[in-house]
């Protein structure tokens, strides 16, 4: 039995709604990390179980629906949310499970990573799942964050270069979010800066106002980013619940994900493409110097 204390520690709370990743570099398993290494109590739900690992994905499995719901109602009846990050919802039943289930509980802040194609190129859903999601999920979300072969897919046409971000954006806010980042990390090998670029719409004295905002930042030289975009949605999520403005969370968050796929540059786990190191603030990596590769 709990004591009947007053507890006087309050800490901001982030659940994950996400596919597993069996080889820990994506999925729930970086967005916990994430959101524990940031300083909030991160919280669960499985849609999916990945059977993965750094060479790719080999099996998926969905939770059944009343699972997922059960979950929900579990954490939100006794816990409670701050901000919600949803990931890899594999098909459209899925989406409208969980968007049914975060109206009934009054879901108020949502970040949505719409997960549609692994790194590897699996799919982890497809056009149905992505109508759905533009039909259940953008309505109710505060900010999606498509990379480019997601905003690719959402849209129905190639989004390749920065000069498209502008117009891809505009399109996707009409689909109903209350921002969007379309990131741009899938940008080919020939741009060494990348830009991320965000656009959100807020109410001032009753009128909708318009921002946009480009974030520029230099490619990191490794073969590790698995889990980037995860990572990056989480952090996001977990800043907001903090109480940083959206300008501000993203700012944060794209600084956290940059500095732990430069700690996570020389790391060697499994033969593919491993993860960003999420924990660098705590556990820095011994780098090698360039010299010595």
């Amino acid at each position: 039995m709990k004591s009947s204390l007053p507890t006087s520690i309050q800490i901001a709370k982030v659940l994950t709604i996400a596919g597993s990743d069996s080889g820990g570099g994506a999925g729930l398993q970086a967005d916990l990390k994430v959101i524990s290494s940031l300083g909030a109590y991160g919280m669960s739900v499985i849609t999916a179980i990945t059977a993965q690992n750094t060479l790719g994905v080999t099996r998926i499995q969905d939770v059944d629906l009343d699972m997922v719901e059960a979950q929900i109602d579990a954490v939100f009846l006794d816990i409670g949310v701050d901000v919600v990050k949803i990931g890899m919802l594999a098909s459209p039943e899925i989406v409208r499970t969980v968007a049914k289930s975060l109206r009934r509980h009054g879901a108020k802040r949502i970040v949505l990573d719409p997960v549609l194609r692994a790194t590897s190129g699996a799919s982890l859903g497809g056009d149905d799942t992505a109508q759905a999601m533009i039909t259940e999920l953008f309505p109710m979300a505060t900010l999606i964050t498509p990379n480019l072969d997601e905003a690719s897919l959402l849209l129905g046409r190639d989004i390749s270069a920065p000069q498209d971000f502008k117009l891809a954006a505009e399109e996707l806010l009409e689909m109903g979010p209350q921002a969007v980042l379309i990131k741009g990390g899938h940008l080919d090998n020939t741009h060494t800066q990348l830009t991320d670029y965000l656009i959100s719409r807020t109410l001032e004295d009753g009128l909708e106002v318009i921002q946009t905002k480009e974030f520029k930042h230099y490619r990191v030289s490794t073969l590790n980013t698995h889990g980037t975009g995860c990572s990056l949605a989480s952090a996001i999520a977990t800043y907001l619940a903090e109480g940083h403005d959206l300008s501000h969370a993203v700012a944060k968050a794209i600084a956290y994900v940059e500095a732990g796929l430069e700690a996570g540059r020389f790391l060697n786990i499994g033969e593919g493409p491993g993860p960003l190191w999420h924990m660098h603030d705590f556990y820095p990596t011994a780098l090698l110097d360039e010299k010595d590769q």
